[in-house]
């Protein structure tokens, strides 16, 4: 069955054009729910910013890469991507292996 570390994994070959990270690391993945016995997974995440122009792009690519598990977990239907701004991202939110790449400390 689908599960919340293989959604992150799968999540993590999306990275943001703009800085080089992945959307994991980056802190902008807040909630993952896989629901309906692995037939849904629904996410919470954000964008650096509500004007970052590869958003669509970022979006697009989260969700094809977890529909691609459904090559392997065949019950899933759907991957829902909910886009929120609360909490607002900031730099606290990366990994402490981003924070390091970026030289936030």
């Amino acid at each position: 069955m689908i599960t919340d570390e293989l959604v992150r994994a799968a999540l993590k070959n999306v990275v943001d054009p703009e800085i080089g990270l992945d959307i994991v690391n980056l802190g902008l993945v807040y909630r993952i729910d896989v629901l309906e016995d692995g037939r849904v997974v629904d996410i919470d995440m954000t964008l650096t910013t509500p004007a970052c122009p590869a958003g669509p792009q970022i979006l697009d690519q989260a969700k094809r890469e977890v529909l691609a598990l459904g090559e392997v977990y065949k019950q899933l239907q759907d991957v829902r991507i909910n886009l929120v701004w609360t909490p607002f991202w900031n730099p606290s939110l990366m990994s402490e292996e981003a924070r390091e790449e970026l030289g936030f400390f």
